[in-house]
């Protein structure tokens, strides 16, 4: 009871809260003065904060004669407690002070009184800092008895009086110079460690220089990414489990859900929109609660963003899009979604970039339960430690990793962290939004955007409590090229299966899934999808190389085809080493499957190559043996609806296969048994895609 624990804070921030948060932990009941008021300290990116030490006089007044009060005050926007108060005031007994102030590396904001502090020993921290002190309550109000402007500085203010030595000794003051109650952490990143049980993730700040473990943990000028750090494992954030992310949250009223506007950015070619255009049509939230923003600064997608507002955008509460004929920069898109979201008066903004597919449609959900400014889900690309946030920061404000990046973003930690930079997919409540500017000289818009929120105070948060989707690799897209998402297998592999190869698939591996055998040892697959045909025939068109379908064909060692058709070359179009690793990847599983006891890793093929049979063109094809183990054939386009007649005849069974059906596979052996012929087309065009494996 005689231990008054004060701090000041006009307004309840992140950081207040977190501050709070930390007492509440250690049972530490503290005074807020200030709390609703204006701040009359003035800008505190420079010397001010006079009023702190105003209100503070004014609170301790009642108790200036006690010898026995003890009067505690920290700042709070970027303090955090570690320890009970009884802990505390035992090592302010401790130092036989009878007024401790924390103690930092910088002498700030006079830097010409530095020669008229004592010297200290070592690595002791020298110059005071006004962010902390504790005394007896006649020295605290002694200290504070001197009049100072609102507007005036209170670090100023104190170091006068410290280095005051007829006051300094009259007041029994010192600094906390080895941090043993208060830690700072400007300028002492190299003195400080914090260690983090492996049981129960909880953490502990040391300073290593005097093995001391301050319970006051100062986040000090440019210090306030550092604390945010530290704090996501300070003051029992976890307990073997995430306690933090079950604290404050929220239950949705689905009577009365949150507005929010749905901002869909692409501000760079990249694959597999389509697909991230179906993820967002996967949020499970009532589209009459959703405003639609599609920005699109990227030819390629233009056509994409405006069809999918026209056939969706009724559903929506409202909807556009800006294309990258509106000649809007990046800059100016998202600051049109955010002039958007206020307009329609929302409750928070959902900013989707085109990188970021969304493949578990509760996670708009589940950030809103979490009740925070800003919160964002984890994604990163497949198999990688790419991910939509950075641990830390460099210097100049660019990326660095954190001591805890890769096991956050591999989930060997889960929970909810305070992070410095987040990109790609995010939600803002409207309290942050004035707090957004995605201008800066330097950064790119969303480096400006999360260094205003840091500045602001607003702590960006990521969530990885589960998987809530992923991001596409954007590293080399060659927009230019026909269907380019085709061309990327080796950089986002199963975004390319998921759009290219059958959805039935996966079901033929399993040994109890039948395999239709319309002839003797020729299996029939489902293997390819409708896109991976149409996409691979625009490309073979578009390139428009077809052999003559002549004996004579300069693309073979030798110059001469047997059994010439009318064809091209998956070297021709730049596909070969793709196709080859398509046949590893998807067709080595189903030949294994059927032909049990031959393996072959990876499988050879000298030939992939695309035919193309039409009635005034080559319309058949004699009956011949196939250069290869095996010999595979997909249908391209659809029997009875692109072309009539057509088929494969094998003639050593005398069976044909005619119903031949877009995306599936015929798989049969090349030589000596399996002697087939093409049969005639009639009408239209057929497309088929031959490999001669393992020849």
């Amino acid at each position: 009871d005689k231990v008054k624990v004060f701090t000041v804070a006009t307004e309840p921030t992140d950081g207040y809260a977190r501050y709070f948060r930390s007492a509440r932990v250690y049972d530490i009941e503290v005074t807020t003065l200030g709390l609703g008021e204006e701040w009359k300290g003035g800008d505190m990116k420079h010397p001010g904060g006079g009023f702190k030490l105003n209100l503070l006089r004014e609170a301790i007044a009642p108790f200036k004669n006690d010898p026995e009060a003890i009067i505690l005050f920290t700042d709070s926007y970027d303090v955090v407690f570690t320890a009970r108060l009884e802990e505390i005031v035992e090592k302010f007994k401790d130092s036989g002070a009878k007024l401790l102030v924390s103690a930092e590396k910088f002498c700030w904001p006079d830097k010409s009184l530095e020669s008229e502090y004592p010297e200290v020993e070592g690595k002791a921290s020298r110059f005071l800092n006004s962010g902390a002190f504790i005394g007896y309550a006649p020295q605290v109000y002694g200290l504070l008895e001197d009049p100072i402007k609102d507007t005036a500085d209170d670090q100023l203010y104190l170091t006068k009086a410290f280095l005051d030595e007829a006051k300094r000794t009259k007041l029994g003051m010192k600094l906390d110079t080895q941090s043993k109650v208060f830690q700072n952490l400007h300028g002492a990143k190299n003195d400080v460690k914090l260690k983090v049980d492996l049981e129960t993730n909880q953490g502990v700040l040391q300073n290593v220089d005097f093995l001391t473990h301050p319970p006051i943990i100062h986040g000090n000028g440019q210090s306030k990414v550092d604390l945010n750090a530290f704090g996501n494992y300070l003051a029992k954030t976890f307990n073997g489990m995430c306690l933090f992310c079950q604290e404050n949250i929220v239950e949705l009223d689905n009577n009365n859900l949150p507005v929010i506007s749905l901002a869909l950015i692409a501000t760079q070619p990249v694959p597999f929109f389509d697909q991230f255009l179906e993820g967002i049509e996967k949020i499970n939230y009532p589209k009459d609660k959703l405003h639609l923003i599609i920005y699109s600064n990227v030819a390629l997608h233009d056509d994409d963003s405006r069809a999918y507002v026209n056939k969706y955008g009724k559903k929506y509460a409202s909807a556009k899009y800006t294309l990258s004929t509106d000649k809007l920069d990046e800059k100016q898109g998202r600051q049109l979604a955010l002039d958007q979201a206020r307009l329609h008066q929302s409750d928070y903004i959902f900013y989707v970039d085109a990188d970021a597919h969304i493949d578990d449609g509760e996670v708009l959900r589940e950030l809103l339960v979490l009740n925070k400014q800003f919160v964002a889900p984890l994604f990163t690309r497949h198999d990688e430690l790419w991910s939509n946030f950075w641990g830390a920061l460099s210097e100049s404000g660019f990326y660095a990793r954190s001591h805890d990046y890769v096991d956050i973003v591999k989930r060997d930690l889960v929970g909810v962290f305070n992070v410095p930079h987040v990109t790609s997919i995010y939600l803002v409540k409207h309290s942050a939004f004035d707090a957004i500017n995605f201008q800066h000289r330097d950064f790119d818009p969303d480096m400006a955007m999360c260094e205003s929120l840091r500045n602001a105070g607003i702590f960006m948060y990521i969530n990885n409590q589960r998987s809530f989707g992923h991001l596409v690799n954007t590293d080399n897209f060659n927009s230019s090229v026909t269907r380019p998402d085709f061309h990327t297998l080796f950089t986002n592999k199963y975004d390319w299966a998921d759009k290219y190869i059958h959805p039935n698939y996966s079901d033929q591996l399993n040994e109890t899934y039948p395999i239709p055998q319309p002839c003797p040892d020729v299996f029939w697959f489902q293997i390819v999808s409708d896109a991976f045909c149409d996409d691979l025939v625009a490309i073979m068109e578009a390139h428009n190389t077809w052999s003559d379908g002549s004996n004579s064909d300069t693309r073979l060692e030798g110059g001469y085809e047997a059994v010439p058709t009318r064809d091209i070359h998956m070297k021709q179009v730049g596909l070969e080493q793709l196709y080859l690793k398509f046949l590893q990847m998807f067709v080595r599983p189903l030949q294994e499957r059927v032909f049990t006891g031959y393996y072959h890793n990876p499988p050879r093929s000298l030939m992939n190559f695309m035919v193309r049979y039409r009635p005034d063109e080559q319309p058949s094809l004699r009956p011949h043996h196939d250069s290869s183990t095996y010999t595979i054939n997909i249908a391209m386009n659809k029997a009875g609806i692109d072309y009539e007649g057509g088929g494969c005849r094998f003639l050593r069974y005398n069976c044909s296969v005619t119903e031949t059906k877009k995306g599936w596979m015929l798989m049969h052996p090349g030589r000596l048994t399996h002697y087939h012929e093409g049969l005639l087309v009639t009408n239209g065009t057929r497309y088929i895609m031959i490999s001669f494996i393992d020849p």
